[in-house]
C-alpha cells in the first residue's frame, strides 16, 4: 500500500505510474499466447514423444519460465535498451526452442502419418518470419524503446487477433 494515498486523484496518479508494468504485463500474456498456441499446435502432429524430446520440451519451459523474469526487468527499465534486449533474448530463445524441437520431431519420425510436409514447414517459416520481426523490433527499441515495444504489441495483437497472415504464409 502507497503511505500518503489519501484520495481518488492520487490514486490514478499511482495507477499512471504503473502503466509501464501494465503494459509490458500485456505484452508478455499475448507473446505466451503465442508461443503456447505454437508448441500445442506442434504436439498435436505428433504422434508420440521421447526422452530428447521432452529435454526440448524443458528448454522451452526454460523460456516461459525466464518471462516473468524480463517482462520485470523492462517493466522497471522501460526506457533502457538494454531491458529491452534482454526480453528480446526470452523470445529468441522460445522461438529457438519451438524451432529445435519441431525439427527433431521430423527427423525422429515421431510425427502423425497424416502430416504432410507443408504443416511443419509452414510452421518452421512462421517462426523464422516472426523472430525476423521481433529482431526489427528490437533494432527500432534502440532508437526509441517504446517505439520497440509499440511495435512488439502491434505484432503480438496481429498474431493473437489473425493468426493467419496471407504475406507471411507464402513465404
Amino acid at each position: 500500500m502507497v503511505e500518503g494515498l489519501h484520495s481518488e486523484a492520487a490514486l490514478w496518479h499511482e495507477l499512471g505510474q504503473l502503466t509501464p508494468r501494465l503494459l509490458t504485463y500485456f505484452l508478455s500474456f499475448l507473446t505466451l499466447g503465442i508461443f503456447w498456441v505454437g508448441q500445442q499446435t506442434q504436439l498435436n502432429q505428433l504422434t508420440r514423444s521421447d526422452r530428447n524430446l521432452t529435454w526440448l520440451h524443458l528448454g522451452f519451459l526454460l523460456g516461459v519460465s525466464l518471462m516473468p523474469f524480463s517482462t520485470g526487468l523492462l517493466a522497471e527499465f522501460i526506457t533502457y535498451r538494454l531491458a529491452l534486449v534482454v526480453y528480446w533474448l526470452n523470445l529468441l530463445l522460445l522461438g529457438v526452442v519451438l524451432f529445435a524441437s519441431l525439427g527433431y520431431a521430423e527427423r525422429s519420425g515421431l510425427m502423425k502419418d497424416d502430416t504432410t510436409a507443408e504443416m511443419p514447414a509452414a510452421s518452421r517459416r512462421r517462426i523464422l518470419v516472426y523472430q525476423a520481426l521481433y529482431a526489427v523490433c528490437l533494432l527500432v527499441g534502440v532508437v526509441s524503446t517504446y517505439a520497440g515495444i509499440a511495435l512488439l504489441v502491434l505484432l503480438q495483437l496481429n498474431s493473437a487477433i489473425a493468426p493467419r497472415i496471407p504475406p507471411l504464409d507464402r513465404f
